[in-house]
Parts: structure tokens; sequence; C-alpha cells
């Protein structure tokens, strides 16, 4: 399958566009969009949720992640296979966690191009054409890249700050939940806010932070919302007390 991840937004055109682009080259091929809002204009804080959330999906996955305010610049148009899957976007850092994770990754730049290339819109014109190439079996249109132009080693392994906040508005970090003592205090602005494994274990209005469904630090308020709590914003720094 072909799986999206973007900062598109869920309105608008983006999404659809891209989507038919694959359609058009490999009919047939399952696509799953998977998130279109990943966070605007922000390869770093996108890079450790696409890490999550790429995690549990089958071998041979093909992730068409574009989050790429450097579009139509001098960066790097990629395809990146780290371990058993396969990503393919822009090389300014959004693969920098999934390549550092895995065991093994590989890298090509992507020579390929199509006989109309907008400046703008490399989602469509030029990564999503590519994306389903390989979903049709075929090899990355490119020449090996060496992976340590297209890396971020000076990047934490974990970013301690909130990375997304989704529809309930649970506040997700880009801290693996391992990585944090099970009863240590999690401080966010002047809150304090200690652990539980789920909603139903505090009471209602109270926040707690928990390990979400993808492994990472998450703070959520039990029939709540935890956006909107003075401190809790995205972009705002976390830090692991206790």
């Amino acid at each position: 399958m072909i799986v999206l991840f973007t900062d598109f937004g869920a309105r608008g055109p983006y999404t659809g566009q891209m989507t038919a682009a694959v359609h058009a080259a490999a009919p047939g091929v399952p696509v799953v969009d998977l998130l279109a809002d990943a966070p605007a204009f922000d390869p770093q804080a996108s890079a450790y949720l696409l890490a999550a959330y790429a995690r549990p999906f089958p071998a041979n996955t093909i992730f068409l992640a574009v989050v790429d305010p450097g579009v139509g610049s001098s960066r790097l148009p990629c395809v990146v296979r780290a371990d058993d899957h396969w990503f393919v976007g822009p090389g300014n850092g959004l693969f920098e966690v999934v390549m550092r994770r895995a065991a093994r990754a590989r890298c090509w730049r992507i020579d390929w191009r199509p006989q109309q290339l907008s400046a703008t819109f490399h989602g469509r014109d030029l990564f999503a054409p590519v994306a389903a190439r390989l979903a049709l079996g075929e090899a990355p249109p490119g020449s090996v890249l060496a992976e340590e132009i297209i890396r971020y080693p000076h990047w934490p392994d974990d970013l301690a700050r909130i990375i997304y906040i989704d529809s309930y508005g649970n506040a997700v970090s880009g801290l693996r939940a391992d990585r944090v003592a099970a009863a240590a205090r999690v401080r966010i602005g002047s809150l304090s806010i200690a652990p539980a494994r789920t909603f139903s274990d505090v009471p209602a209005g109270q926040p707690f932070w928990y390990a979400n469904a993808d492994g990472l630090l998450e703070i959520a308020v039990n029939r709540g919302r935890a956006a909107g709590t003075p401190g809790i914003t995205l972009g705002a720094m976390v830090s692991v007390t206790g």
C-alpha cells in the first residue's frame, strides 16, 4: 500500500490531487490517507510523528510523506529504504528519525523528472509518481545517495515538545513513552502532570500523561481537552521530573 503523510490539511484539493496522481500511475494500488495535518512547515516535529506511525505497518509499505516548506529549492528529493519500509519525499530531515531507528537504511536521490513539474507541488508531480513506481515493483528512479547528505545528527533522539494536537485536544509529544519512568511526572509550563494508564483511571476534568497507542508520551484530560489548558500548546516544551 501507499500511505500518505502530509501537512496539506483536511480542506482543499491537495490530498485528492496527490491521490489521483498515484491512481493514474498505479491503478489498483491501495492508498491510505494516514495524516493530512502533520505539523505545518515543520519537518523536524513531523519526523518524530512519522517514525511512530510507520512502525506497525507491514513490510514494503510505501510512505508518501510531504512536509516540504523548501519545495522548489535546492533541497534534494529522495527515496529512503529504512528496514522494510519505503519513504518518498523531501530530504529535509523528514526521514531522519526513521533512518536513525532503523537497523539498516539506504537512500537514493530522485533523478527522474516528469514532463511537467510545478515549482510548488512536488507531492503531486514528482513524489506521487515515484511512490507509484515503487508500488509496481520498480527500482528507485535515481542514483544512490550518501545518507549523510540528508541526515540531521544534531537532532535529539526524542523531541521534548508538543508536536501534534489531535481532534480531541490531546497533546502528543515527541518523547517515546517507554523511555520515561512509569511513575514520573511531566512538567509543561507551570503544570506538573502525573501518569495514568488510561482515561477512566482519573476523574473527569483531570489532566494526565500516558503512553499512547503509537508509543508516544501524550497529555490528555479525561472527558476534556488538554489543548487550551494554560501552557499546553503546540510547540510547548515538555520536561520529565521525579
